[in-house]
């Protein structure tokens, strides 16, 4: 579940990632097997799993660049002090990175109805201080996608989620303004592409940095399992909560015990596991062809 590299400094263990310092300019973010639901996580990993979502972002990152620029770098594990097992261990499963200064929230699209903002739209009307139309039912599309930023917590923690006028005041009203609009794009492009290929992008989150220069730059993941929620178009109905092709369905298994949502999470059983491991490598599939 976790990596060592000999002659690279690990500079922070993710729930999901290790990040290392190549040097001032560059890190090597090395995805896991490791899955984190309730922002806690979880003892057993998910074989392939790291493997899916670092070719997954690298897709989506390569799919929208004409949208905004992306942290990838020109780098290759080549170019790094590694042995031979540690180069055939990150071949599918890490990326080098531009080293950024992140922004401190996530930026949230969601599209339809679906998860911890249909709690929020049952008891307020509305995602938040988002006013959504009277009676929308469970996993509805909404009239336009909504932008719902939230913090970002560290491991352990739970995000809190904001609305527009709480992060203007931590970024600052253009800045803000520029990433609501970019995120909006993002998710825009990407649901055509989705849609092509069988697949509803519910919602997701992005994550964004500055360079030097004070560019705004997409950096993490994008579009993953893990950070959207994917429906299959196929079983898609209003009203209830689809299928879904992402860790959604380790929640749903979780939210039917006894847990608190706190660490240590519980045991998954092989069987949760295997099929998380197939939805995985199913949405890759579908999403890289």
């Amino acid at each position: 579940m976790e990596t060592s590299l000999s002659r690279l400094p690990l500079l922070a263990r993710g729930k999901v990632r290790d990040i290392y310092e190549v040097d001032h300019q560059h890190l090597l973010i090395v995805a896991t097997d490791r899955l984190s639901a309730f922002d806690v996580i979880l003892p057993a990993p998910i074989p392939g799993k790291g493997v899916v979502l670092t070719q997954v972002a690298k897709f989506w990152f390569e799919h929208l660049k004409r949208v905004t620029r992306n942290h990838l770098s020109e780098m290759t594990l080549d170019d790094l002090p590694l042995s031979a097992d540690e180069r055939l261990m990150l071949a599918e499963r890490s990326m080098l990175v531009k080293r950024l200064k992140p922004l401190p929230i996530e930026a949230i699209v969601r599209g339809y109805l679906a998860g911890s903002a249909w709690k929020d739209y049952q008891q307020t009307g509305a995602v938040c201080d988002v006013l959504l139309p009277p009676d929308l039912p469970l996993a509805s599309e909404l009239p336009e996608a909504i932008f719902t930023p939230s913090t970002k917590a560290d491991i352990g923690a739970h995000d809190v989620n904001i609305n527009f006028a709480q992060m203007e005041r931590k970024l600052g009203k253009r800045l803000a303004e520029k990433v609501r609009e970019v995120s909006l794009h993002l998710y825009a492009q990407a649901v055509i592409h989705a849609k092509d290929n069988g697949i509803i992008i519910a919602d997701t989150k992005f994550e964004f940095g500055l360079d030097e220069q004070d560019n705004l730059v997409l950096i993490d993941e994008i579009l993953t399992p893990d950070s959207s929620r994917f429906w299959p178009m196929a079983q898609y109905q209003i009203g209830i909560n689809p299928p879904s092709f992402d860790k959604q369905f380790v929640r749903d298994y979780l939210e039917t015990l006894d847990w608190d949502k706190t660490a240590p999470a519980p045991e998954l059983p092989q069987d949760i596991i295997e099929k998380t491991a197939e939805k995985y490598r199913e949405v890759a599939k579908l999403i890289i062809q």
